[in-house]
């Protein structure tokens, strides 16, 4: 049972008409729910964004106090134990996201990282794209990828 000090959200918004959003994304990981909103910047995502939201050490979220693993401390035994999951809230004039890529890396500089990732999104493609929305499903589940 090792702490959870770091957690790396790698996601891409897709390169087509209208994919990006002002909507806010959530990643549900052992047991917590955390908020994915990139410190520094306006809120959302634009087409063709490719970003990695840190959480923990090195933290590069708004509100990284309340946004950390470490407060309360999770465990990595707690990542069988509850689903992983990107979750999708929209808002705004064109409130749907089309996610082409989602990678979750849990302590990635450690002996044993974790890597969680969703197959149906692994090669890049119009085909494996996702469309997430109030009218087309907001949540997006991760398998992990690795002991």
């Amino acid at each position: 049972m090792a702490k959870i000090n770091r957690i790396e959200a790698h996601i891409r918004t897709a390169d087509v008409s209208h994919a990006g959003t002002q909507g806010w994304v959530y990643l549900g990981i052992a047991g917590r729910e955390f908020v994915l909103d990139a410190a520094g910047t306006s809120s959302g995502t634009r087409t063709g964004d490719n970003w990695t939201f840190v959480l923990g050490e090195d933290a590069n979220v708004e509100n990284a106090a309340y946004n950390d693993p470490r407060r309360p401390q999770l465990y990595t035994d707690n990542l069988d134990r509850y689903p992983v999951y990107l979750r999708f809230e929209p808002i705004g004039p064109d409130p749907a996201w089309c996610l082409e890529r989602v990678v979750v890396d849990v302590n990635p500089d450690t002996d044993h990282p974790q890597t969680f990732d969703n197959p149906d999104l692994a090669d890049f493609g119009e085909d494996r794209r996702l469309w997430l929305g109030q009218e087309y499903g907001k949540c997006l589940f991760l398998k992990r990828y690795n002991d």
